[in-house]
């Protein structure tokens, strides 16, 4: 089964697709992790990858289809992968579309003001790495960490305004990718919100219709 896992940060994509890579035995596959693996290994294509993003400029669509592929083509994918977050833009649906058949796309929906409140209100202590919810998950003593004591901080990804413009960019860059595979009538729309289990649940019934 070839999967793509589509939907904003914060939306649950890699927590699902974890749930679902073991229920099918499939790979799970983020294009964040093959860059980091080619970089560490020294590859080719890692070196190379290395000196774009040292000169802070981002990694050409050609570059990163070509690790996808090669990924695709390793042994634990040959029961199939799901691909997280990627493809984020039109000409990566269609280069992906060159290289691969997909069996289904998993649009995980979720309201863009449940996002914010999910992600805005996120803590951590940089001591100890804990992490904490100002609604969902409360330290005992506010803005205190309960295992070491540190003070608790919001990083700046997670910042409302931050927050509120990568939801802008994610509408405006994967709204295309999203009708492109309406089209195709691969997509499959779940709710992102709610109880884990129940959302895993839900793109089962998804992927076996």
């Amino acid at each position: 089964m070839k999967l793509v896992f589509v939907g904003v940060s914060g939306a649950g994509k890699g927590t699902q697709a974890k749930e679902i890579c073991s229920i099918y035995n499939i790979a799970h596959i983020s294009t964040g992790d093959i860059l980091r693996s080619h970089i560490q290994n020294k590859t080719e294509l890692g070196l190379q990858v290395k000196e774009i993003m040292d000169s802070g400029k981002l990694v050409s669509d050609e570059i990163v289809i070509k690790l996808v592929q090669m990924r695709i083509n390793e042994d634990d994918c040959k029961n199939g992968f799901i691909l997280d977050g990627f493809p984020r833009t039109l000409s990566q649906a269609k280069m992906l579309d060159n290289i691969t058949d997909l069996d289904k796309v998993v649009y995980i929906k979720a309201n863009d003001e449940d996002i914010v409140k999910r992600l805005s209100g996120r803590l951590i202590c940089e001591k100890c790495g804990s992490m904490y919810h100002k609604i969902y998950s409360k330290p005992k003593v506010n803005n205190i960490c309960d295992n070491c004591g540190d003070s608790l901080i919001q990083r700046q990804d997670d910042k409302e305004e931050t927050v509120r413009e990568r939801l802008r960019i994610f509408h405006e860059m994967t709204a295309p990718v999203i009708d492109f595979y309406r089209n195709k009538k691969l997509l499959a729309e779940v709710n992102g919100i709610g109880d884990i289990k129940e959302i895993t649940n839900s793109i089962v019934k998804a992927l076996e219709e």
